[in-house]
């Protein structure tokens, strides 16, 4: 865990200065201080469970075991990067390592994420779909009706709030009433539960007792992170909003350095050790900045690439191959049902009765 913890915290602090350097172009949301949260899940994690977060999305991949210099090479617009440089800071995606994304849209992942839960209750799987977001997103209208929708069928999906204490710059305790947002889960009469997001191995205690519960087909759960970013919620931001001994005093409870002291105090782990891990961590972040540095930006040919179906070529069974699903009955086209109050074929639906003659 600290090795992947490590490895976060220097792939961001690059890729800050990649961006004040313009390498990294638009928006660039950082993890850093963050990092005990999204290693403690993954560690507790099964490889074969689904993951997706907001547009703060850069270590979620790498920790899973994404590439850290396709990942950069995103983060550049580079030919070389897992989505060719179209998606960019903000839409990360590795169907490999089971991540289905970076959200830019404020909650937009929260409804998805009960999507592929059905989809693996529905296929008789014990995977499960973890969903983190941030705490302005909880009061996003997609949330509350993708909870009610998820206890109703118990769906097997671990929702984690990475509670960092603001929406952008807005405290949450100004625009909640209930800042806490894990109580709000009884109101669904879904399980929520709370953990120190600076502490790696309580989350990863926590997320593990969690998912057991969830893969017994008991249903989701709301999971509360309190943690705290290091820096502003994007690059473009200067947090004056915080004061500088609040940040100084989060800064005190670094995940880092409390899992080094553990380690060093507890487990008989000797400074030397940490150190050649350190060494081992920066040098993979700057492979993979040599990496970005050396890739092509993609060719002007590219640009309508991967941006729609091929005229010719319709996606015939996506539920097949998205999902999997084997003898589904499915249009070739949308156009090929015709909307109707019974949503009958477009074959079959009856056409409207020509009106009769002097008819108003």
């Amino acid at each position: 865990m600290y090795r992947k913890m490590l490895l976060a915290r220097r792939f961001e602090e690059k890729a800050g200065q990649a961006y004040g350097l313009k390498k990294i172009q638009g928006f660039c949301h950082l993890y850093i201080g963050q990092e005990a949260v999204v290693v403690g899940i993954n560690e507790a994690i099964k490889p074969t469970d689904y993951v997706m977060t907001g547009y703060r999305d850069h270590v979620h991949p790498l920790v899973r075991g994404a590439d850290a210099g396709m990942l950069m090479a995103e983060l550049y617009g580079k030919d070389t990067g897992y989505s060719k440089g179209k998606g960019g800071s903000m839409h990360f995606f590795d169907v490999e390592h089971r991540f289905y994304g970076g959200y830019g849209i404020v909650g937009g992942q929260i409804p998805l994420a009960a999507g592929m839960a059905f989809a693996s209750k529905y296929r008789g799987e014990s995977h499960i779909a973890v969903c983190s977001f941030g705490d302005a997103a909880a009061n996003q209208g997609a949330m509350h009706e993708t909870f009610n929708m998820a206890v109703k069928w118990k769906l097997p999906v671990l929702y984690v709030v990475e509670q960092n204490k603001y929406g952008m710059g807005t405290d949450i305790a100004r625009v909640s009433s209930v800042p806490d947002i894990h109580k709000r889960a009884p109101g669904w009469d879904m399980r929520g539960e709370s953990v120190n997001g600076q502490d790696v191995v309580a989350v990863y205690e926590k997320v593990k007792e969690l998912t057991e519960w969830i893969r017994a087909g008991n249903g989701p759960v709301l999971l509360e992170c309190y943690t705290y970013r290091f820096r502003g919620h994007s690059m473009s931001d200067a947090a004056t909003y915080r004061t500088k001994d609040e940040v100084e005093d989060y800064k005190g409870r670094d995940p880092i350095v409390t899992l080094r002291k553990l380690l060093l105090t507890k487990k008989g782990v000797t400074e030397e050790q940490l150190d050649a891990i350190e060494e081992e961590e920066k040098a993979i972040v700057e492979k993979a900045m040599k990496f970005a540095d050396e890739s092509p930006l993609p060719p002007d040919e590219d640009l309508w690439l991967h941006t729609e179906v091929a005229e010719g070529e319709p996606d015939e069974k996506p539920r097949e191959r998205v999902l999997g699903l084997k003898n589904v009955d499915w249009p070739n086209h949308p156009t090929d049902f015709k909307v109707t109050w019974d949503l009958e074929p477009r074959e079959t639906a009856a056409a409207p009765a020509a009106p009769k003659k002097g008819a108003a």
